[in-house]
């Protein structure tokens, strides 16, 4: 008697337009428990935002989908082309139900990178091919539980930490949360100026309105005013009962005030309100200011690791701004008057990816 035949696993590129088969994905990713960045709504967020298209490799075994590549092909004159996995996110890459679909995905994701001109691919996580080149020591990701209520979540909070939170909380400060023009106009106002001052150019406004679309109630700005001004603000992601403040920041004047410090515990007991039971605090750079504010948090660092490919002969892009040719570029960038940051800094973020 025959031994019955292996059943056949097919890849190919995912229809991002077709409805049907992005909630296909969506379920998919829901299933693994993928990250916000897995999600067909990150990618067609990130096209809408940036122009960089949104493009992805499935795997199916007898119709049903068996693994999952979301990539975005970033463009750019100044860092050239690359897939990334996911593009503007600091997760993605593979997801699998068995690591069987591991190598044709990779597979797949080279070939498509011959057809689209990409000299590299970036993986956001660690599965991959072996002979992938690890990326490892550059980043932490800081995650922890958020308490059962305001009283705890503040005592949760390190000493040092928590008496800056208690300075913001004794100031004259108001809170607002919501997903309105108004809104993601505030989130702008203080996110431009805060990256500006930190030597980074500004992705582009239409960034943030589209996530704020795309993925609805999984989706809000809280902003932190003075006087009827909008001094801090943040863009957070909500997912699996999770919430990763993820585009935030404040300007000069949101420092004497402790409106960052503010906004983070608002944040906290805004998320836990919501139901969420974790607060991701995302990646930073070793030995960066955000690493070390999140470790004076009491979150503790956990070492990222990702995966690149590049062809032959090529390097990956180098889009590191702690990189020493960049150090000169950074100090120019501070200096600019913000609407001229705020004129050409889009152009040159959208390339970054």
């Amino acid at each position: 008697m025959n031994a019955p035949l292996a059943l056949q696993e097919t890849v190919r590129q995912a229809d991002l337009t077709d409805q049907l088969e992005v909630q296909r994905i969506e379920a998919f990713v829901a299933e693994l428990s993928g990250t916000a960045f897995h999600r067909p709504s990150w990618l067609r967020a990130i096209e809408t935002g940036t122009g960089q298209n949104a493009l992805g490799l499935v795997t199916e075994r007898t119709g049903a989908i068996t693994g999952w590549l979301p990539l975005s092909d970033i463009h750019s004159p100044l860092f050239g082309r690359a897939l990334v996995s996911s593009g503007f996110g600091v997760g993605g890459g593979v997801l699998c139900a068995d690591e069987g679909s591991v190598a044709p995905l990779c597979a797949a994701a080279v070939e498509l990178a011959q057809r689209h001109g990409a000299t590299s691919i970036e993986l956001r996580s660690e599965l991959a091919v072996e002979d992938w080149q690890f990326v490892e020591g550059k980043h932490a990701g800081f995650e922890a539980g958020l308490a059962g209520d305001d009283e705890a979540q503040l005592l949760a909070i390190p000493r040092k930490a928590r008496a800056e939170v208690r300075k913001g909380l004794k100031n004259n400060l108001e809170i607002t949360t919501g997903r309105s023009p108004k809104d993601l106009a505030a989130h702008y106002a203080c996110y431009s100026e805060s990256v500006r001052n930190l030597g980074t150019p500004v992705f582009p406004k239409s960034l943030f309105a589209a996530v704020i679309e795309e993925f609805g109630d999984d989706a809000d700005i809280l902003t932190v005013s003075h006087q009827g001004m909008p001094i801090a603000s943040v863009l957070s992601l909500y997912h699996e009962g999770s919430v990763m403040p993820y585009w935030g920041g404040g300007g000069l004047a949101a420092r004497s005030l402790r409106a960052n410090e503010r906004m983070y515990y608002e944040l906290m007991c805004h998320a836990r309100r919501r139901g969420c039971v974790k607060f991701d605090f995302g990646r930073s750079k070793l030995g960066s200011g955000p690493y070390s504010f999140k470790k004076n948090w009491g979150f503790e660092p956990q070492p990222l690791t990702y995966r690149t490919w590049a062809a032959s002969s090529q390097k990956a892009r180098n889009i590191d701004p702690t990189d020493e040719g960049y150090s000169a570029k950074i100090k120019l960038w501070k200096k600019l008057p913000l609407p001229v940051a705020n004129l050409i800094g889009p152009w040159i973020a959208r390339g970054l990816g």
